[in-house]
């Protein structure tokens, strides 16, 4: 803490994203000073709020005694000048998803990463993917340190398209908006938890009255509606077998051809309706034999045969037991 005559100055830095929020150690330096000032970066709602005055001219400013400067950034040439001065520099703390969305602002903003910048919704879509089934993967396999990258990576995808949306010319919308929109989703969608309205005791009963309430909240004319076409196919024959199950649409009206696509079908929509997930059963299965095929050509080697000689037999041979 620097003195100014006999007097002090500090400096309280807010964040861009939450500028109307203060740090609490701020709060004896506001109380005591004798002019609070507002630094041209502080948004004007901010300003009036503190009952801040539009800060003068460095050079003045810093001839002042005991002021404050609230500001959003340290680059902020009143800022600047009294930090330089030895200003008290008390910052707002930043919760970390608001500043990976002041990340996100800069590498796609003028300045930033020209390969940020060019990048568009669809460009982004195989990141998408790839980036929910490596989480995936992590979570399959149990791998905690590797869940919590890849939980990144996703929400990375999130913020990405919530800020590529936000420049579009006609109809923008921010990561808040897309965040006010769950919050209203998961209040209306659990009465009982938000409001008492209903009871409701068990996850079954819970998973009814979601689709129930999305029904009636997006008008949906199909049992079908909003279905993802696009996702793996074993998945969407299982999502519409449970859909349809709800309905009470009967297996016989099932596909019924001896084409492996109809087998494949039924097989699928009648696990999803028993309660198994076909997508994720399927994958553990081929996940385990991938496991196997591995596990022979190791034995191959060790009993000096190049696991791309073997035919059926040698298969068989190395094949791991059990």
């Amino acid at each position: 803490m620097t003195s100014f005559g006999t007097a002090t100055a500090t400096v309280v830095l807010v964040s861009p994203a939450m500028p109307g929020t203060l740090p609490a150690a701020a709060w004896p330096a506001l109380r005591t000073a004798e002019a609070v000032y507002a630094a041209a970066d502080l948004p004007e709602e901010t300003r009036v709020a503190l009952d801040a005055k539009a800060a003068p001219h460095p050079d003045e400013l810093a001839r002042l005694s005991r002021v404050v400067l609230v500001a959003t950034s340290t680059d902020e040439p009143g800022a600047a000048e009294l930090i330089r001065r030895g200003a008290t520099v008390v910052e707002a703390p930043v919760p970390p998803l608001v500043r990976a969305a002041e990340v996100m602002d800069r590498l796609r903003s003028p300045g930033g990463c020209p390969w940020d910048a060019a990048q568009t919704h669809e460009s982004l879509l195989q990141y998408l993917v790839e980036e929910t089934y490596e989480l995936l993967d992590a979570i399959e396999e149990g791998d905690r340190t590797a869940m919590r990258e890849e939980l990144g990576d996703v929400l990375l995808q999130v913020l990405f398209h919530a800020r590529v949306a936000a420049e579009h010319d006609t109809d923008p919308f921010d990561i808040d908006e897309v965040a006010d929109g769950l919050v209203t989703k998961l209040v209306n969608r659990h009465p009982h938890v938000f409001t008492g309205a209903e009871q409701v005791h068990t996850p079954e009963h819970q998973q009814q009255r979601w689709e129930q309430l999305k029904q009636v909240e997006k008008r949906r004319d199909s049992v079908i509606d909003g279905v993802p076409l696009g996702q793996p196919a074993t998945a969407l024959a299982g999502k519409l077998g449970q859909r349809t199950g709800r309905r009470g649409l009967p297996f016989d009206l099932f596909p019924s051809g001896s084409d492996e696509g109809a087998k494949l079908f039924r097989i699928a929509a009648a696990a999803r309706r028993a309660g198994v997930d076909p997508e994720g059963a399927l994958r553990a299965t081929a996940k385990e034999f991938a496991a196997k095929v591995r596990a022979a050509e190791r034995a191959a080697r060790e009993h000096g045969v190049d696991p791309a000689t073997l035919d059926a037999d040698g298969w068989r041979r190395f094949w791991p037991r059990g």
